[in-house]
């Protein structure tokens, strides 16, 4: 062990001869070749400078790094996807599990083994090649192994669940170095915290999922009008639907969409994307009443391979002040407020997304897991996205005063979209039993809090 006099790693001086010589991984420092890659996250505006970023080739090599981190005392941060803003961090530790990337699938059992540091594009794609799906979230770009412990909330959400009720036993590395295989008889507790109490309980490295036959869903964008009648319609309407549907709503000016003809231009559109689990006439007629709330824009509904929801991605990280909130009701004079809002922004692109909820997600005891929010109709999310820095001020402020009007006084906030909020709005994502069986969890496997880059849950008092 390195003395804890050393100072902390510094441009590959002084630990990082060391830390090479305990890991089989990689190790880049800054002036690597890679390096800047390695620390390049979804979210623009990000640009801490680690020390060093290490990427694993192993569990076991997962554990050296916790280790060596742990008994040097450094920060450590955990980086998957990268679509954390908690992935990064100045002048510590980055464990990046992208590296980790195997996957077996029990076609006839319809599970799966996969690395944490696969993404759910990538997972979906070998899954596809059996007719098989779990359900993740809206981008394939984002890493398996933070988006599950948050929860999982994505198009699969009414017919199957959260990505955690499909979660069958996971491999953690946890504070201690040690790498544990749990599941709801092994480690039952821990089983439990990492279904929706997000990093703070070690590193997943592997995670066993159950899987669901549907090759093919009846998917793609539906572009509507955006007038309060039509939001609030659309919401009624996803309330009433089949749970077979999940919708993803986006409120937003119609100027930034290629696809929307020029005469919307200046206005601003319902940019719906819709996934039916199935396909041929319950599907259609489940998709029918919201292509008659008004004469569609853009219809880009059809049968698709179930990886085919994910949308292209570019290179392109924006730069948003974002907030997120649950509610129990969403009316037509909670559109017109989004639209009166959404007009008075300044941002390049200010826009609002609600997601109807329920279904199966809903049927799932609300004490089975760590995720504390099963009750609740709607999820929405407000974002600003802007370029100039000095700005970013203003555009948190848009955002905090619509989240506050949206949310009615009535607390809620998924643990996975929490942003720079984070600290003030944390107990948002637990109610007080919940947060208090975490934190006794989490004092058993990390005293010192060692996993504390992230949305953090301190260990309880001794």
């Amino acid at each position: 062990m390195v003395e804890k006099t050393d100072p902390v790693i510094e441009r590959g001086t002084v630990l990082v001869p060391q830390l090479r010589a305990v890991v089989s991984g990689q190790v880049l420092v800054p002036g690597d070749a890679g390096y800047d890659k390695a620390r390049t996250a979804y979210l623009g505006g990000m640009d801490q400078q680690p020390a060093a970023i290490v990427q694993p080739s192993d569990s076991a090599d997962v554990a050296r790094i916790v280790t060596f981190a742990r008994d040097n005392e450094l920060p450590l941060a955990v980086k998957g996807g990268g679509h954390s803003m908690f992935c990064l961090v100045d002048g510590g530790l980055v464990l990046d599990v992208s590296s980790l990337r195997d996957m077996e699938i029990d076609p006839e059992a319809r599970t799966a083994w996969a690395d944490a540091g696969l993404t759910a594009g990538e997972y979906s794609n070998a899954a596809a090649e059996h007719g098989l799906v779990t359900g993740f979230g809206d981008t394939g770009s984002v890493g398996l192994g933070g988006i599950t412990v948050g929860g999982g909330i994505g198009y699969l959400v009414r017919k199957y669940g959260l990505t955690i009720d499909d979660l069958l036993a996971a491999e953690v590395v946890t504070a201690d170095g040690e790498v544990r295989r749990i599941d709801a008889e092994n480690e039952p507790d821990l089983f439990w915290a990492i279904r929706g109490g997000g990093g703070n309980f070690g590193v997943v490295t592997k995670l066993k999922f159950r899987m669901h036959e549907l090759p093919t869903v009846l998917g793609g964008l539906l572009v509507l009008p955006g007038t309060a009648e039509v939001i609030a319609g659309f919401v009624a309407r996803a309330q009433e639907a089949p749970e077979e549907l999940s919708t993803i709503l986006n409120v937003m000016p119609a100027h930034i969409l290629p696809f929307v003809p020029e005469e919307f231009h200046g206005t601003q559109v319902v940019m719906a994307m819709m996934v039916y689990a199935g396909e041929g006439e319950p599907a259609e007629q489940a998709i029918a009443p919201f292509r008659a709330l008004a004469e569609p824009i853009a219809d880009m509904i059809a049968p698709i391979p179930f990886p085919g929801v994910y949308p292209p991605e570019d290179d392109f990280h924006p730069v948003a002040a974002a907030r997120n909130l649950f509610v129990d009701t969403f009316d037509a004079d909670d559109a017109a407020l989004v639209l009166d809002r959404i007009s008075a922004s300044t941002a390049m692109v200010p826009a609002v997304q609600i997601r109807v909820l329920g279904g199966a997600m809903a049927r799932v005891a609300p004490d089975a897991t760590a995720f504390a929010h099963r009750d609740r109709g709607v999820m929405i999310n407000v974002a600003a996205m802007y370029g100039d820095p000095t700005e970013a001020e203003l555009h948190t402020r848009w955002a905090d005063e619509l989240t506050a009007a949206l949310q009615k006084g009535v607390p809620g906030v998924y643990v996975n979209f929490l942003a720079d909020d984070s600290e003030a709005r944390l107990h948002e994502a637990y109610p007080e039993h919940t947060w208090t069986r975490l934190r006794t969890i989490k004092r058993t496997y990390d005293p010192t809090n060692l996993f504390r880059v992230n949305n953090n849950i301190p260990p309880a008092d001794a």
